[in-house]
C-alpha cells in the first residue's frame, strides 16, 4: 500500500509539472525542483512509465490465468490469486482515472481496460462453469432444514430417469407440502459465485454476470415446469384444445403454478440474493430474467382459459384457475414488486380479474341456456324436467365455492378480504349480496321456463303434478346446500308455499269431480228415487275412480314424502265420503238388499288403489338425483 501511495504521489507531481510547464524544458525544470526535496524520488520522477510498469506486472499475472486450459476454480489457491490480480487491476484503474486527461495515462488506461475486459470474460466463463457443475451434482429433493424428500407425483415412466446422465438438468419434484426451500447450489459454490459477482459488478460488467447467471437458472425452472407435466402451449393452442384435454392441462397447471410460486421462485429469489448480496439492483434484474419466461408461460395459460369458451360446464375448472391465482397473489406481491418484476405482478393481477369476468360470463351463458331451452315435448308422467335437475345440481355444486363467487360478483380487488367479509356474514347480508341476487335471478328464469313448459300439458292435474315435482325439487336442493344461505329463509318459505298451492290445484283438478259424485241430496226425493240415484252415483263414481287410478298410476312424484302426502290427502278426503256413501246405500230400504251387487270397491280396496297412484313407469324421468 505504501508503494502504491508513493506511485500516486509521483504521478500527481508529474501531472502538476506538465500542467504548469509551458514547454518541455520548463516541465523538466519543475520535476528537477520536486526531486530535490527527496533523493528517493529523483529516479522515479525522471522515470516516465510508472503506470506502464504496474500494468506490465499485472498483465503477466493475469495472462497466466487467462491462458489456463483448465477450470481455475478447481484450485482454490489459483482462484484466489486470480481474484487478487483483478482487485489490483481495478484499484490501479480507479487510482489513475482522475488523470485520464493526460495523454500517456489515457493510453495506459485503455490498455488496462482491455486487460480488464479479458479478465471479465474469463470470470464470466468461470461463473458459468461453476453454476453448471454445481447444478449437475446438487440434490434438489432435499429440504432446506432436512427432513423427508419432496412429494412425488411423477408417472412411473418419468421416474425412470438415468441418474448418470450428466446432461440432465436437475429439477425440483412436485409437492403438496409447500414449506420447502430448495438448496439449489452448495454454500461453497454460492460463496465463489458471490466473489466473482463482486468483481464483475465493480468492473461495470453486472449485466454480463446477470446474463450468465440467468441462462443457467432459467433452464432449471423451465425443466422443472416440464417435469411437473406442464406443456409449452401457445394461447391459440390452449383455446383450440378439446375440453377433456384442457381439463387435464388445468389440473397440471394448478399443481405447477403452486409449486412454482411457493417453492421454485422463492428458492430462486433466495439464491439470487445470496449470489448478488449487496447488489440489490443486480439481484432483482437476475431474478426477473430467471423467472420471466416461466412466469409468462404460467400466466399465458391462465389468460387463454380466461378468454376461451364460456360454456357452463367449464365453470368449475375456471374457478380452479381463478382460485389458484387469487391464493397466490400474496406470493406475486412479495416476489414481483421490484422495478424489474412489477409488470409481471400487474399482469398476474389483470389476468386474475379477467378470470373473474369469465366466470360472470359463464353465468350469463347459463341464463341464456335456460331461456333457450325449448318447451316442445312434455316429460312423461309430469316428472322432473332435465333442465331442473341440470340447473339445480349445477348451481348447488357452484355454491360450494360460495366465498369465491362472492368475490367474483362483488368484484373484490383484495384477494384476502372476502374470506372474512362473507364467511361471518349473517343470512340477511348473504341474501342481499350480489351473488344472492344472481342466484335468485337464475331461479326466476328457471321457474319461468318451467311454467312455459307446463302449458304443454292438456290435463290441468298433470300440469299441477309437473310443477309440484319441479318446485319441490328446487326447494329441497336450496334447503340442503349453500343456496339456502344465499337465498334466505323467506325465499324457501315462499317457494314451499308454491308446492302446497300446486298440491291444492292437483287435488281440485283430479278429485273434486269424484268427491262431488258422493254428495247426497236428502231433500225432495222419494225412497225409490233415492235408491236409483245412489246406484247411479255409485256407478259413476266407480267409472271416475277407475279412470283416474289407471291414468295417475303412471304419473310420477319423485319425492317419497310428497308422494305419501298426496296419497294420504286423497285418501283422507275420499275415504270418509265413500264410507258414508256406502253406508247410506246399504241402509236404504229399497237398495240395501242388493247393495253388494253394486259396490265394486270396499273402503279398504279404495285405499289400496289410492296407494298405487304415482308409481310411474320405466324411463319416465322420475328418478331423483
Amino acid at each position: 500500500m505504501a508503494e502504491n501511495g508513493e506511485e500516486k504521489l509521483i504521478a500527481v507531481a508529474r501531472h502538476i509539472a506538465k500542467t504548469l510547464g509551458h514547454t518541455d524544458t520548463m516541465t523538466d525544470d519543475i520535476l528537477q525542483i520536486f526531486s530535490n526535496f527527496d533523493n528517493r524520488f529523483r529516479e522515479k520522477l525522471t522515470d516516465d512509465q510508472p503506470l506502464e510498469r504496474t500494468l506490465k506486472s499485472l498483465h503477466r499475472q493475469i495472462s497466466r490465468h487467462l491462458s489456463a486450459q483448465h477450470h481455475i476454480w478447481s484450485d482454490s489457491a489459483e482462484s484466489a490469486a486470480f481474484l487478487d490480480s483483478v482487485d489490483q487491476l481495478l484499484a490501479v484503474i480507479h487510482e489513475w482515472n482522475p488523470m485520464a486527461n493526460d495523454k500517456s495515462v489515457s493510453v495506459s488506461l485503455d490498455k488496462a481496460d482491455d486487460l480488464l475486459q479479458q479478465a471479465m470474460f474469463r470470470l464470466q466463463d468461470e461463473f458459468t462453469t461453476l453454476m453448471q457443475r454445481a447444478s449437475e451434482s446438487v440434490d434438489l429433493t432435499r429440504r432446506q432444514n432436512g427432513g423427508n424428500n419432496l412429494g412425488d407425483y411423477y408417472e412411473s415412466e418419468e421416474e425412470e430417469v438415468d441418474d448418470d446422465d450428466s446432461g440432465e438438468i436437475p429439477i425440483a419434484h412436485p409437492v403438496t407440502d409447500y414449506g420447502i426451500l430448495i438448496e439449489a447450489l452448495p454454500a461453497g459454490i454460492i460463496s465463489d459465485l458471490h466473489e466473482i459477482a463482486k468483481r464483475m459488478v465493480a468492473a461495470g460488467y453486472e449485466k454480463e454476470c446477470s446474463h450468465a447467471y440467468s441462462v443457467s437458472r432459467r433452464e432449471f425452472l423451465e425443466e422443472s415446469l416440464s417435469r411437473l407435466g406442464l406443456q409449452k402451449l401457445s394461447m391459440d393452442q390452449v383455446q383450440k384444445m378439446q375440453w377433456n384435454e384442457l381439463e387435464d392441462e388445468i389440473e397440471k397447471w394448478v399443481k405447477a403454478v403452486n409449486v412454482a410460486l411457493r417453492i421454485l421462485f422463492p428458492s430462486e429469489r433466495r439464491l439470487c440474493d445470496r449470489v448478488f448480496f449487496g447488489f440489490n439492483s443486480v439481484s432483482d434484474l437476475s431474478f426477473m430474467e430467471v423467472s420471466r419466461g416461466s412466469t409468462i408461460q404460467l400466466l399465458n395459460f391462465a389468460d387463454a382459459v380466461a378468454i376461451s369458451s364460456r360454456a357452463p360446464e367449464r365453470l368449475f375448472k375456471v374457478l380452479d384457475v381463478y382460485e389458484a391465482l387469487r391464493d397466490l397473489m400474496p406470493e406475486f406481491e412479495l416476489m414481483f414488486s421490484d422495478q424489474y418484476c412489477v409488470l409481471l405482478r400487474n399482469e398476474a393481477l389483470a389476468i386474475w380479474r379477467r378470470l373473474g369476468e369469465a366466470i360472470r360470463g359463464i353465468f350469463m351463458e347459463l341464463e341464456n341456456l335456460i331461456r333457450r331451452d325449448p318447451a316442445k315435448t312434455p316429460v312423461p308422467g309430469g316428472g322432473l324436467h332435465p333442465i331442473t335437475r341440470y340447473v339445480m345440481n349445477y348451481i348447488r355444486a357452484a355454491c360450494r365455492s360460495r366465498i369465491t363467487l362472492e368475490q367474483v360478483f362483488e368484484e373484490i380487488v383484495v384477494p384476502s378480504a372476502s374470506a372474512v367479509d362473507y364467511r361471518d356474514g349473517d343470512d340477511r347480508a348473504l341474501s342481499s349480496s350480489s351473488l344472492a341476487v344472481q342466484m335468485a335471478w337464475i331461479m326466476e328464469l328457471l321457474e319461468s321456463n318451467l311454467e312455459a313448459k307446463s302449458k304443454i300439458y292438456k290435463d290441468s292435474a298433470l300440469l299441477a303434478v309437473f310443477m309440484m315435482n319441479n318446485e319441490r325439487y328446487i326447494v329441497q336442493k336450496v334447503k340442503d346446500s349453500e343456496l339456502g344461505l344465499l337465498l334466505g329463509d323467506d325465499w324457501i318459505r315462499k317457494h314451499a308455499a308454491k308446492v302446497k298451492q300446486y298440491h291444492v290445484s292437483y287435488h281440485r283438478s283430479s278429485w273434486s269431480k269424484v268427491s262431488g259424485v258422493l254428495k247426497i241430496d236428502n231433500n225432495a226425493m222419494s225412497p225409490t228415487g233415492a235408491s236409483r240415484s245412489l246406484k247411479e252415483k255409485l256407478k259413476l263414481f266407480n267409472s271416475y275412480f277407475e279412470e283416474i287410478c289407471k291414468t295417475q298410476s303412471t304419473w310420477i312424484i319423485f319425492d317419497e314424502q310428497l308422494k305419501e302426502e298426496l296419497r294420504n290427502s286423497v285418501a283422507g278426503s275420499l275415504s270418509p265420503a265413500y264410507r258414508n256413501f256406502i253406508g247410506r246405500l246399504q241402509s236404504n230400504n229399497d237398495s240395501g238388499r242388493y247393495a253388494e251387487r253394486h259396490i265394486k270397491f270396499s273402503v279398504e280396496d279404495l285405499e289400496a288403489r289410492i296407494s298405487e297412484l304415482f308409481q310411474g313407469s320405466s324411463g319416465s324421468g322420475g328418478g331423483r338425483k
